[in-house]
């Protein structure tokens, strides 16, 4: 009996130490602005630019990271095509020229700031021209 009461107080022990030793867990703002350009059925060509556009109508007083950054999706995954970089996220639209990429109607934006965003799928062509 004294064996059992001893590991029962052990044990106890240690869960309450390690209950302890845990770190605590910040509350974060995550601001995940939602794309508004491009939007669905949007067709882009090679060598273009175009306004980049977010809704920015709804953030927190205090956002973690205001810095955005852009880049390409293609048929589900994530590029490294970095389209725009250290900008305000903010700012609700930045200017990007279309990279020469393969044709296809399955491309996306992910815009980056304190969290990942996309934008609806759109188009994207060969170049508006050669000359």
């Amino acid at each position: 009996m004294k064996f059992t009461s001893l590991t029962t107080i052990a044990a106890t022990l240690l869960l309450s130490a390690s209950a302890l030793a845990r770190p605590t867990i910040e509350a974060r703002d995550v601001y995940a602005p939602p794309v508004t350009y491009p939007h669905a059925g949007t067709v882009w060509k090679v060598g273009e630019h175009h306004n980049v556009t977010w809704d920015t109508a709804n953030h927190p007083v205090n956002i973690t990271n205001g810095i955005g950054q852009i880049m390409l999706r293609k048929a589900g995954l994530t590029t490294p095509v970095i389209l725009a970089s250290e900008f305000n996220i903010l700012l609700g639209r930045i200017t990007v020229t279309v990279p020469w990429v393969q044709n296809g109607t399955d491309y996306q934006l992910v815009l980056f700031g304190d969290s990942g965003n996309f934008s609806p799928t759109f188009t994207i062509t060969g170049p508006a021209s050669l000359f």
